[in-house]
């Protein structure tokens, strides 16, 4: 007997509003677990107004912008490098946190803190070789 072909759902098939509030709840718990400021929550997301980001702590999605996603996909990659790499609780978020010679003593989220997307990017690229 020949199994039945499987159906694959793209992401794109997926309803946006969803996405996002799962990305979002996503971001919140991973600030939460990182101690992240209201500051630096809005850094790490692009610099949205103070305003919009309290609608989406309390769940009013209305449609995240491109970047923001983006920012939040390599923040949450940076947040799973860490978990593979630092299994033992408290180390990955105390990592975050603590200066790194690669980052010429800077933090990796002192680094993330620049602002721009590319800063996210170097900070997960450094785990991603790290990991090998």
């Amino acid at each position: 007997m020949n199994a039945p072909a499987r159906t694959f759902r793209p992401l794109t098939g997926l309803d946006p509003r969803q996405v996002d509030a799962v990305a979002l709840k996503a971001f919140f718990n991973l600030a939460a677990e990182w101690g992240l400021s209201v500051e630096e929550q809005l850094t790490l997301l692009g610099r949205p107004g103070k305003r919009t980001l309290y609608r989406w702590k309390a769940g009013d999605v209305a449609g995240l912008p491109p970047d923001t996603l983006e920012r939040i996909s390599v923040l949450l990659g940076i947040y799973k490098a860490l978990e593979i790499l630092l299994p033992v609780p408290g180390r990955a978020q105390s990592w975050v946190g603590r200066a790194n010679e690669a980052f010429g003593g800077r933090s990796g989220l002192d680094v993330m803190l620049g602002g721009k997307v590319d800063d996210l990017y170097q900070v997960r690229r450094h785990l991603d070789a790290w990991r090998g």
